[in-house]
């Protein structure tokens, strides 16, 4: 089965220390996390993420209508799986929230992010030579890649 055929796929980020490791839902070319996740991730709490997320929408960085999709998820309660839509914020939501967010993790992630832009603006393009050597990722780079210079 190719990897492109599959609706969604769960992938776990982990930090280089194994300090934070994050569930992350990789469906439509992009990647989805929860107001958890994001809290988890940038090491703050759920109520600051929510505040960024409502600062975001209102000051009309980012729509709320693309940037948010309801996935159903089980849920263990008790001895009851339980099934529950929640919302799942996509790549430029986590992006915009890095950039607003108040922790070391997330300057980590400022910096991390710096690099990579200014690495673009100055060769034109970004090489993550991990990914590359991956064979796991959630679609096939080498076929994109011939598809974009066809």
């Amino acid at each position: 089965m190719k990897k492109d055929s599959q609706k969604s796929q769960i992938i776990i980020y982990q930090t280089e220390d194994g300090q934070t490791k994050v569930e992350v839902r990789f469906e439509n070319e992009t990647v989805w996390l929860t107001q958890n996740a994001l809290a988890e991730l940038f090491q703050t709490t759920k109520q600051n993420i929510g505040q960024h997320i409502k600062n975001i929408t209102e000051e009309g960085e980012l729509s709320g209508n693309s940037t948010v999709k309801k996935f159903f998820t089980v849920q263990k309660e008790g001895n009851r799986e339980i099934k529950r839509e929640i919302e799942f914020y996509n790549l430029d939501m986590i992006i915009s929230v890095g950039y607003r967010v108040k922790s070391s993790i997330a300057t980590a992630f400022r910096q991390w992010a710096t690099s990579r832009l200014r690495e673009y603006i100055v060769k034109g393009f970004v090489m993550d030579d991990e990914r590359l050597k991956n064979p796991d990722l959630p679609f096939d780079y080498f076929e994109r890649r011939r598809q974009g210079f066809a």
